[in-house]
């Protein structure tokens, strides 16, 4: 069965308090939001701790075009994938002609040749190495791309697969948009990237990778676009961000997760470990409700939210790493057991997946 060998994290330089930018908004937007004291509420209420910007904090109340902000997103992205590129290669002793295939996403920028194409030109990879690039998954794409990049390699069991999520959610910042929506999103995403090493099961590497991916499932919610995406016009991408995202996740979620186990012959009590998004608290306290776990049963899901905001893809990538070096530092007691992947996305929809330890 494919295998995850290995998780490496990347970031911008530019890291801030979130009170720092809880000021810095304040400032921004006094004549423009009537209430400042609710605005800092609701930036408080998301409970992130800190984030990484693609730029100063001061670059976002500047005038910039949608191309400017494009332009930086690629450049941004692009430094984060080949930190992240080569620490992963330098970590699994690996060159770049070990890899077969690289897969690429984002959701938070456009980039026409994609962004893995690019990493080519600064990275030695052979000039005929797959690529597969993603968009428009949003924060259910790294899941999505774990799971699509099992099924790729139980087709090529012999080849490592890279797989890289890149998000520069701040980029996305629209200072003249006041909505609620908006002012939620502003203090709850921030940027970063992760390196994903997968194998299969004939590559050298599977018999010592710590996690293997038995099986993955999507989940589509017919008519439920206005819950959660973007809206494209002249100053960019503009957030759609539903309120009612919790009791979506809660209502509409558990059926699916529940025939998702049952197909497998699995009750919840049978999981050891969850990688699960962090879309914000409420919708972390949804999912731990449908997952029958005790509030802050999601440990690392909370932890990867305060300290690094809601990247989007990245974070549930971010959330396997956690549990990778708890895992190397436990001294893998968790041999064997099992463990779900799941998060939601643009369309409404989700993504589940099912691993176990080696």
């Amino acid at each position: 069965m494919p295998a995850i060998v290995s998780i490496e994290t990347s970031f911008p330089e530019n890291k801030y308090e979130q009170h720092e930018i809880i000021e810095a908004l304040k400032k921004v937007w006094e004549t423009r939001v009537k209430n400042t004291k609710r605005l800092q509420a609701i930036q408080e209420n998301v409970l992130v701790g800190s984030r990484n910007l693609s730029m100063p904090l001061e670059d976002y109340f500047k005038e910039m075009s949608f191309g400017e902000r494009n332009k930086k997103f690629i450049e941004s992205s692009l430094n984060m994938m080949e930190k992240a590129t080569q620490m992963i290669l330098e970590k699994n002793n690996l060159k770049p002609s070990d890899i077969s295939s690289i897969w690429s996403n984002t959701v938070t920028g456009f980039a026409i040749p994609s962004l893995e194409a690019r990493l080519m030109n600064r990275i030695d990879f052979p000039q005929n190495t797959k690529r597969v690039p993603l968009m428009g998954l949003g924060c259910m794409a790294g899941v999505a791309g774990i799971n699509r990049v099992g099924d790729y390699l139980k087709a090529y069991p012999s080849e490592a697969v890279l797989f890289l999520s890149v998000e520069c959610c701040s980029l996305t910042f629209q200072v003249q948009d006041v909505s609620v929506a908006n002012l939620v999103s502003t203090g709850l995403f921030g940027d970063g990237c992760a390196a994903v090493l997968m194998v299969g099961d004939e590559h050298p590497l599977a018999t010592t990778a710590p996690l293997h991916h038995l099986q993955g499932e999507s989940v589509f919610f017919p008519e439920s676009e206005d819950v959660m995406g973007w809206d494209v016009g002249e100053q960019g991408l503009k957030i759609i961000l539903n309120k009612n995202v919790p009791d979506v996740t809660e209502n509409q979620l558990a059926g699916p997760l529940n025939n998702f186990l049952k197909k497998h012959n699995l009750h919840r009590s049978e999981l050891s470990s969850y990688f699960a998004h962090p879309g914000g608290p409420k919708v972390l306290l949804a999912m731990e409700k449908i997952l029958d776990l005790p509030e802050k049963g999601l440990s690392h899901s909370w932890k990867s939210l305060n300290e690094l905001g809601n990247m989007s893809s990245v974070s549930v990538l971010d959330i396997f790493k956690r549990h990778l070096i708890e895992y190397e530092a436990q001294g893998k007691t968790q041999r064997g057991s099992l463990g779900l992947s799941l998060a939601m996305g643009p369309a409404f929809s989700a993504e589940i997946g099912l691993l176990r330890w080696n």
